[in-house]
C-alpha cells in the first residue's frame, strides 16, 4: 500500500504524517491489518529495537475523587465497587513497588486520585519516593497526582521524581462530553508545568469512549505538539456504576489500528500500552508489542491485569526482550547516539458498537482489583 510505504518512510525520518494519513490508518480494512502492524512495526524497531519497557502502578490513594470524569471508576458519584482507601504510608507503597521491581519494572508510577495534590500530599509523595529509592536507587519514578499548583512540579523534581503523568484523554472539542469539573486547557497547563520544571512529560489518551476517528487523530496530534517523552494509550474499561458503562465500542482490530496510528504520529516516542489491553485486545495482545515499546506489568489502578508472569511470557514468546535499567528509552536520552538499525524483517465489524449480547459477555472480562496496594493480599507482578 502506498499509504503504508509513505508512513514508514516518514517514521524512519521522524517526520510527522499528515492528518489525512493518520485518519487513513484508522480506516484501513481488517484484511489489511497485518500489513498495517508490520509497517508500524518497522518504525517501532528502528527506534526501540525489540525492547519492551516495563512499568508498575502503585495506587497511593484510591477512590473518593471530587472530579466527574465519566470514564473513571474513582469519580465523584461512581457506584463502581472498587477499593477505596486514603494515602498509603511510604513503607506500604515501597512494599507494593518492590513486587513490580522484582518482576523487571524499570519505572514505578505513583498515582493518587483527586483534583490535584496539596502541599502536604507532595510531602507524602516525597517520603514515598525516598522509601522506594532506598532499596532501588536507579528506579524511575513517575508521579500522577492530578492538576499541579505553582511550585509543586519543582518540589517533586527535587524529591527524586523523574516524570509526571497527566493525560489529555480525548480531543479538545469533545472534552466537555467526559468532564465538567476541569478543562482540556487545565490538563495541557499541568503537562507544560511539569516540562518547565524539568520533569519528563508523560501524557496520553483513552480510546473507546464513543469518540470519532477525527477525535482520536486530534488528541494524538495535540499530544505530539506537547512533545511528551511517553504516550500511554488506554482503552476504556467500562466499569459498571460509571456513566460510560455501556460504551463497548472496541474490537481487537480497532485497538491495533489505533496503536499503529499513534506509532506513526509518534515514531520515536515511548508508546505505552496501558489500561484495558486485556479486556479489548484479548488474544491479540502479542501483536500490539510490534507497535508499542512499553507496557504496565500486572494490575492497574482499580482493575486487575493478567498475571505478571503471563506478561513476561508473552513478551518472550513474541520474540521481544525486557528493557534493562541501563538502556535508553527516551528520545532526548538517545540524541547523542545513532538510531538503532532497522531489523529485516468472516471478521467482525471493526468500528461499530458491539451487539448487546456481546456487551454482556465483555462485562465479564472486567475484574475489579482486590489485591495489592490497600489490601492484605500480595500484589500481582
Amino acid at each position: 500500500m502506498d499509504l503504508l510505504e509513505t508512513l514508514v518512510a516518514k517514521g524512519l525520518r521522524r517526520e510527522l504524517p499528515t492528518r489525512e494519513e493518520a485518519l487513513a490508518v484508522l480506516a484501513t480494512p481488517d484484511e489489511d491489518l497485518l500489513d498495517v502492524v508490520a509497517a508500524a512495526g518497522r518504525v517501532r524497531r528502528q527506534w526501540f529495537g525489540r525492547r519492551v519497557k516495563l512499568n508498575y502502578l502503585v495506587n497511593l490513594k484510591s477512590g473518593l475523587c471530587p472530579e466527574d470524569c465519566g470514564y473513571c471508576s474513582q469519580r465523584l458519584g461512581s457506584k463502581a465497587e472498587i477499593l477505596k482507601y486514603t494515602w498509603l504510608k511510604p513503607d506500604q507503597a515501597a512494599a507494593a513497588a518492590k513486587a513490580g521491581l522484582a518482576g523487571g519494572a524499570k519505572r514505578v508510577c505513583l498515582v493518587a486520585s483527586g483534583r490535584g495534590p496539596t502541599d502536604r500530599d507532595v510531602e507524602r509523595v516525597a517520603d514515598t519516593v525516598s522509601a522506594i529509592k532506598a532499596e532501588n536507587e536507579e528506579v524511575e519514578i513517575c508521579a500522577c497526582l492530578g492538576l499541579l499548583s505553582e511550585g509543586q512540579a519543582e518540589r517533586l523534581r527535587d524529591a527524586g521524581v523523574h516524570a509526571y503523568n497527566h493525560n489529555l484523554n480525548t480531543s479538545e472539542d469533545t472534552y466537555t462530553d467526559i468532564c465538567s469539573t476541569h478543562t482540556f486547557a487545565d490538563r495541557v497547563d499541568t503537562v507544560q508545568q511539569a516540562q518547565a520544571a524539568g520533569l519528563s512529560a508523560c501524557s496520553g489518551l483513552i480510546a473507546g469512549m464513543g469518540e470519532s476517528d477525527a477525535d482520536l487523530v486530534d488528541v494524538v496530534f495535540a499530544l505530539r505538539a506537547l512533545n511528551p517523552d511517553s504516550v500511554p494509550v488506554n482503552f476504556l474499561i467500562p466499569f459498571e456504576g460509571t456513566p460510560l458503562a455501556k460504551e463497548w465500542n472496541l474490537t481487537p482490530q480497532r485497538c491495533l489500528r489505533i496503536l499503529a496510528m499513534v506509532r506513526f504520529v509518534c515514531p520515536d516516542i515511548e508508546v505505552r500500552l496501558a489500561g484495558g489491553r486485556e479486556v479489548h485486545l484479548r488474544s491479540l495482545q502479542p501483536l500490539a508489542l510490534h507497535l508499542v515499546n512499553s507496557i504496565f506489568l500486572g494490575d492497574y489502578l482499580t482493575s486487575e491485569g493478567q498475571a505478571g508472569q503471563a506478561d513476561l511470557d508473552m513478551i518472550a514468546d513474541a520474540g521481544f526482550v525486557v528493557e534493562g535499567s541501563d538502556e535508553k528509552t527516551l528520545a532526548r536520552d538517545r540524541e547523542s547516539a545513532a538510531a538503532e538499525p532497522t531489523e529485516d524483517d468472516a471478521a467482525p465489524a471493526a468500528d461499530g458498537a458491539l451487539p448487546e449480547q456481546l456487551s454482556d459477555r465483555r462485562r465479564d472480562l472486567v475484574s475489579v482489583r482486590r489485591r495489592g496496594a490497600g489490601t492484605d493480599l500480595p500484589p500481582n507482578a
